[in-house]
């Protein structure tokens, strides 16, 4: 069965409407639930090839899942300048409550798959949501100030070629605090959003679940930076199972062409214990 594009009303008002890719199963019952939680700016339209292509192999293996545009993305109600991270949180909570609805499997496994700083988002949605819930996360986000300070980088970049001078950074962080958007790479800042950003880290949640934590490397020799077994090791203490997983491929999700990991959508497959060629015959485990 293809893919059931559709609006979703999460909330009333002008700004409610988030547009959605709704995978369901062809074959049997729906065996779990999923919600995609996609990462920031740019990096999400460089990723919706892979999202699809997973969504699909995890609807093939008896899930359905939910593709979510995030307020002020995509085809989603409003525009990028006026979402907040607060409101991209309450976004994937609602998700999976209007999947749940849908479905009418409130007590089947629900799984969390988000994508860099969509594995932030995840963390935090999952606190709201109580209970156990499995994560899939691919090439996470550690910590958000990070990312924001690299975001930042495409303003300094561009104010060089345009002569500008390398106080661009500074300016920016500054109009920010000031309560005035930023115009960054033709993404419009608000600072309810750059302050939320700023703050997340990839933190458990309190209810343990298991995580299926993968990084895509250049080879699989290479280590995982020490900060990733840090928080690895900080969810395991907090008494989640972690498995981590390498995959080599792309960095898809900032490569200038639209790029395919084949391997890193078998793999999180398999790790979530699911097969498109044998599915099995009951829910699995949260």
């Amino acid at each position: 069965m293809p893919a059931e594009a559709l609006f979703i009303d999460l909330q009333p008002g002008a700004l409610g409407r988030r547009f959605a890719m709704h995978h369901v199963p062809r074959n049997g019952p729906v065996l779990g639930l999923a919600v995609y939680v996609h990462p920031f700016a740019e990096e999400m339209n460089k990723s919706r090839r892979m999202a699809a292509l997973q969504s699909a192999a995890l609807s093939e293996a008896g899930w359905a899942v939910l593709q979510i545009d995030l307020l002020g993305c995509g085809d989603s109600d409003g525009d990028f300048g006026q979402a907040s991270w607060d409101a991209w949180v309450g976004d994937v909570v609602q998700a999976c409550q209007w999947l749940r609805r849908r479905h009418e499997l409130e007590q089947a496994p629900l799984c969390l798959w988000g994508l860099r700083s969509g594995c932030l988002l995840a963390a935090q949605a999952a606190k709201r949501l109580g209970g156990a819930v499995t994560f899939l996360f691919w090439q996470p986000v550690l910590n958000g100030q990070v990312l924001l300070q690299q975001f930042l980088r495409l303003k300094l970049a561009a104010d060089l070629i345009g002569g500008t001078g390398k106080q661009a950074m500074d300016f920016a962080r500054q109009a920010l605090a000031d309560g005035q958007h930023v115009e960054i790479a033709g993404y419009s800042i608000a600072p309810a959003l750059a302050q939320g950003l700023a703050r997340a880290r990839l933190e458990a949640p309190p209810h343990a679940g298991r995580v299926e934590w993968f990084d895509v490397t250049h080879r699989l020799d290479q280590a995982p930076p020490p900060a990733a077994d840090s928080v690895a090791a900080a969810w395991q203490s907090a008494g989640h199972t972690v498995h981590r997983h390498q995959v080599v491929g792309p960095s898809f999700w900032q490569t200038t062409e639209i790029e395919v990991c084949h391997d890193l959508i078998d793999q999180s497959v398999a790790a979530m214990g699911l097969s498109t060629t044998k599915r099995a015959m009951r829910p699995l485990p949260a």
